[in-house]
């Protein structure tokens, strides 16, 4: 059972010299131990207490013989059963100060989520088999190893620990981030009239249109927030067309963009935004805080209408928001008010993209670490599935992940959300560079 002892203090069996050379197998990392059998009870269960989505991991097993030995995955553990493909993962003995290396030989069987064992590497080694302090070993599956030089074919365990890799792989998303968060402060609309890039989110009820603008704003506050209206409902919790800019941090300036947020799409007549609304916005006449209402389009006489929209009033780009889980079963009215929102999109040369939200509820390999999102064929075959209904190509197909019940920032969450605001932007520049095409730089002054 768990003691409750902190995990900070936690002493390691590993030596320095032990810790050294197996780090000396993955970059510039160090080991930050998460798990101590001893301490925390040689369960599958307490192992997954401490260690599910906890990723990369080394998991080192100790018998009385004093074979010291383990494993390697970039994978988050979990309970899910299943096998998870892994070309990165190796297992290894340790003695006399040298690492022996077994390295995974059927990637797409690397690691099993086995809810009663502790770490389970293919049907090779198991550290901790069936809830009890043993270890199950079979050379002859996914690893290939000699048992004599492994473990002394003691399958007894004495400890069993594992640990948490931190450094390189955490320390590129940083930089990722930081250098996609300085691309999106840095852009600068090419037509000197616009100051922000105007981006509309189209989508159905319940996508997330909402929520990516929050998540967005939660990126660039550093913490999670929620300032548009964003839940989950029937009907369209936005009933108001509103433009939302983002600033650099709290107190910071407005970043070069705007979201701009709309009624949810309905299948049913006389619901939801009304696709003759959508000329409306994209030409710019909208006015900010608009009410819809979906029996009656808006019309010229309304307070606020903007009779002659300048080109930062303009839209400049469509993405049209898509819940990944209801692809599947999109219902045909709403497929044809797509289409139709889209020919007037493609009438006024406007660049569209989807947003595919919620991939990580679609897909279970994406849930478990949301960095599986392009290795995932079911996530593959969803896009396939949206390129077709929606008439886009699948290079126009963003995969991301809103902030909803997290109470923290995920780093791997971020860089989707980012990356696909970056997408955004580089479609507005296609708009501003067709737009000089055809009426040329002098009326591009505005």
């Amino acid at each position: 059972m768990w003691t409750g002892q902190p995990m900070s203090t936690l002493n390691s069996l590993l030596s320095k010299n032990q810790q050294r050379t197996i780090c000396s197998q993955l970059g510039s990392v160090k080991l930050k131990l998460l798990y101590k059998a001893t301490v925390h009870g040689f369960t599958g269960a307490a192992f997954h207490q401490r260690c599910d989505n906890q990723s990369p991991t080394v998991s080192v097993g100790y018998n009385a013989s004093g074979y010291v030995f383990g494993g390697y995955t970039k994978q988050p553990f979990s309970q899910s059963g299943q096998y998870v493909n892994d070309d990165q993962a190796f297992i290894f003995g340790l003695a006399g100060g040298k690492l022996q290396k077994y390295p995974v030989t059927n990637s797409p069987y690397a690691i099993r989520m086995i809810a009663n064992c502790g770490p389970y590497f293919g049907e090779s080694l198991v550290l901790i088999n069936g809830s009890q302090p043993v270890t199950y070993s079979n050379p002859q599956s996914y690893y290939k190893f000699n048992p004599a030089e492994m473990h002394g074919n003691d399958l007894n365990l004495t400890e069993c620990e594992v640990y948490l890799v931190e450094g390189e792989f955490s320390g590129k998303n940083n930089i990722l981030q930081k250098e996609l968060m300085e691309s999106i402060k840095n852009f600068k609309p090419p037509v000197s009239s616009v100051s922000q890039a105007r981006v509309l989110l189209i989508g159905q009820v319940g996508a997330g249109k909402s929520s990516f603008f929050n998540s967005i704003n939660s990126v660039f506050r550093g913490h999670v927030t929620s300032q548009a209206i964003s839940g989950s409902s029937p009907t369209s919790l936005t009933t108001q067309f509103r433009t939302y800019s983002v600033k650099d941090g709290r107190g910071g300036k407005p970043l070069p963009f705007t979201l701009c947020d709309t009624m949810g799409l309905e299948d049913s007549k006389g619901a939801g935004l009304d696709v003759d609304d959508i000329s409306s916005i994209l030409k710019g006449h909208v006015p900010d805080f608009y009410q819809f209402n979906p029996t009656a389009p808006l019309h010229a006489e309304v307070q606020g209408y903007r009779k002659s929209p300048r080109i930062k009033d303009k839209i400049h780009c469509v993405a049209y928001v898509i819940d990944a889980c209801k692809v599947s079963i999109m219902p045909t009215n709403l497929e044809d008010k797509l289409a139709a929102i889209r020919r007037k999109v493609n009438l006024l040369g406007i660049p569209q993209l989807v947003l595919l939200t919620k991939v990580d509820e679609a897909c279970p390999l994406v849930k478990e670490d949301l960095r599986n999102v392009y290795k995932s064929g079911y996530i593959q075959d969803i896009m396939q599935g949206v390129s077709t209904k929606v008439g886009v190509p699948l290079s126009c197909i963003v995969p991301v992940k809103n902030y909803s019940g997290e109470l923290e920032l995920d780093l791997n969450c971020d860089i989707l959300l980012l990356s696909a605001l970056i997408q955004m932007l580089r479609f507005t520049d296609n708009y501003f560079d067709e737009l000089s095409d055809r009426l040329g730089s002098t009326e591009l002054k505005d």
